[in-house]
Order: C-alpha cells, then sequence, then structure tokens
C-alpha cells in the first residue's frame, strides 16, 4: 500500500492510499515509503493547511466504516475550517438524531483524521468532547488555533473558551 509520512505541526503523520484513494492518515513516521501523485497532493494540500493557506481539502478518500459512520464523515467535511459542529447537530445531519453517542464512536472511528475533521466535532454545551488522535485534547486544540478557534483546554475536566 502506498504511503508517505512528512512532519506536521501536530507531529509527524503518515497518509495511506489504496486504489488511488486516501484511505487513512495515522501519527507517526514510516522508513519505507512509497509515494503516488495521490499521496504528494494530500501531502502538498495539508501543508497548505498547516500554513493557513488552504479551507477546504479536495483529494479522493475512501475511508472504511459503516454506513452511518461514513454519513458522519461526510458531515464531518461540511464543518467550513474554523467553525465547529455538536455531535447532537451531526447526528441529525447524518439523518440519525438521536445517535449523537453513536457520531461521537464514528469520531473516534475516523480513519483520516485533519482531511476529515473530527477536530471541529464538540460536546454539547460547548465542551471539547474527546479526540483520538496522538496528543488527545491538545492535539484537537492545536488544530483549531491552525484555523482561528482559539480552545483553551483547562483543569477542571476540559473546560474552553471558544
Amino acid at each position: 500500500m502506498p504511503q508517505i509520512s512528512m512532519n506536521s505541526p501536530v507531529g509527524a503523520i503518515t497518509i495511506f492510499e489504496f486504489d488511488g484513494q486516501i484511505v487513512a492518515l495515522d501519527w507517526g513516521f514510516v522508513d519505507e515509503m512509497e509515494t503516488s501523485p495521490v499521496l504528494e497532493e494530500a501531502k502538498k494540500q495539508l501543508n497548505a493547511y498547516f500554513s493557513g493557506q488552504l479551507d477546504t481539502f479536495d483529494l479522493p478518500l475512501a475511508p472504511d466504516g459503516t454506513d452511518f459512520q461514513k454519513a458522519v464523515w461526510d458531515a464531518m467535511c461540511k464543518i467550513p475550517k474554523g467553525k465547529t459542529a455538536t455531535y447532537k447537530e451531526l447526528a441529525t445531519a447524518a439523518g440519525s438524531p438521536k445517535a449523537f453517542q453513536s457520531v461521537g464512536t464514528a469520531c473516534g472511528m475516523n480513519p483520516i483524521p485533519i482531511i476529515i475533521p473530527c477536530h471541529r466535532v464538540l460536546a454539547s454545551g460547548d465542551k471539547p468532547g474527546g479526540y483520538s488522535g496522538q496528543g488527545g485534547l491538545e492535539t484537537k486544540r492545536d488544530l483549531l488555533k491552525i484555523e482561528g478557534v482559539e480552545l483553551v483546554i483547562g483543569d477542571d475536566q476540559g473546560s474552553f473558551d471558544l
């Protein structure tokens, strides 16, 4: 499977491609890389995103998941850069308004974080919720900061101000 690693403001990341589509993004650096045109474009777009020059990714994505998870990930991709949505709002957007806990699970199972922006999803009451990527809530805060959203994680179980 072609894969390419790069350094980013949130640590080393590796992007994976299968059959001309991005299928995963993971934290860490791989020693043996096999690049492709799609991976080179993904790296270019990620660099532009991290430098504040890209608002929307335009890459062929093929995340593996259930139909519901795919609906949630599609809804996540519609959250504009610099904005956030709640688990409940995404549940409604995915066609299951009462399934907000399942949205949280879908966020945690997102195989292409950053590009599918699960970091833009907050819990009700404007609480940060979680982030399953390396660095947890600190990485979520850093990604939102790149987008101009200040997420201050406090000592009282993750309180914050937007």
